[in-house]
C-alpha cells in the first residue's frame, strides 16, 4: 500500500543495537514496489514521488547507506520519455533532502514496459539525474534479473562477458550491491520469478564463479529467496556461504 507507517524512535536504537552487535553493513533498504517514478499517470507519479521521498526520509532515519529502486514503467510513452520521467521523479523526491543515503537504480527482468533490464538505460537514467538530485546515485544488480534479461551470468565466458559490459556501461565502482537470487526462468524469458540459490536455472557453480569473481570482491550480495518452508532463508545463506571462496 501507499501509506507507510510513521518509525518508532526505540525501534530505530534497537536496529542501530542489532548492527553494531551484530556488525551489520551495509544497511539496505529497498522501496516499496508501488513506486513508479516513470509513469505518465498524474495521480500514480504524485504518489510515486511523494513514497519514495518518504523511504529516503525513512532510509535516513534508520542509519541506512543503500536505498534501492526500481526504474518504473515506460508505458505509454517512448522509452527516452521514460527515462527523463524517472530521473525527473528521482530529482523531485530528492529536492532538499540532506541525509546520508545512496539510492541505487536496480536492473530489471525487462518485463513488458519495465526500464532497466538493460545497463545503458540504468546509464541514461543516473546521467540524468546525477548532476541535480542531490544524492548519490548507483546500481544494484540482481542476478536472476540478469538472467531474465538475457545476460548469460551461468557459464564462464558468458560471466565474463556480463562483467565486462557492466564495467564499461556502469563502472564496476557504481555498483556495490547485488542480489544474489536463482532464477525459476531461463535465459531471456523476461519473467522475474526467484528460486532458491542453486535450484534454479543459475545454479550452484554459477553463484561459485560469482561469488569469487575478482572484481566481486568487497561487494555486498543479499538474498531475495522465497521462503517455502521454516528456515529456507537460513539454507539460502548458508549454501551462499559455503560457494564463496
Amino acid at each position: 500500500m501507499w501509506r507507510a507507517r510513521m518509525l518508532d524512535a526505540a525501534q530505530v536504537a534497537a536496529l542501530q543495537a542489532i548492527r553494531r552487535k551484530h556488525h551489520i553493513h551495509p544497511l539496505v533498504v529497498h522501496v516499496n514496489y508501488l513506486v513508479n517514478l516513470a509513469s505518465r499517470d498524474p495521480e500514480i507519479r504524485t504518489r510515486s514521488i511523494a513514497t519514495f521521498r518518504g523511504e529516503l526520509d525513512r532510509a535516513s532515519m534508520v542509519g541506512a547507506e543503500f536505498l534501492i529502486v526500481h526504474p518504473g514503467s515506460s508505458k505509454g510513452q517512448t522509452l527516452d520519455d521514460a527515462i527523463s520521467a524517472c530521473a525527473d521523479g528521482l530529482c523531485q523526491a530528492a529536492s532538499g533532502f540532506t541525509g546520508a543515503v545512496t539510492v541505487l537504480l536496480e536492473n530489471t527482468a525487462g518485463c513488458g514496459s519495465a526500464l532497466g533490464s538493460r545497463f545503458e538505460e540504468l546509464r541514461a537514467i543516473r546521467d540524468l539525474a546525477a548532476p541535480r538530485a542531490g544524492v548519490p546515485i548507483g546500481y544494484c544488480l540482481d542476478t536472476c534479473h540478469l538472467l531474465a534479461a538475457g545476460f548469460d551470468i551461468v557459464t564462464a565466458n558468458g560471466l565474463r562477458s556480463t562483467i565486462r559490459h557492466a564495467g564499461d556501461v556502469l563502472g564496476l565502482e557504481n555498483v556495490p550491491v547485488f542480489h544474489a537470487n536463482d532464477s525459476k526462468t531461463p535465459l531471456g524469458s523476461h519473467v522475474d520469478r526467484h528460486a532458491k540459490i542453486g535450484k534454479g536455472h543459475i545454479g550452484a557453480e554459477a553463484f561459485r564463479r560469482l561469488l569469487a569473481h575478482p572484481k566481486l570482491r568487497g561487494k555486498t550480495f543479499i538474498s531475495e529467496t522465497p521462503v517455502e518452508a521454516d528456515g529456507d532463508d537460513r539454507r539460502n545463506m548458508a549454501t551462499l556461504r559455503r560457494l564463496a571462496p
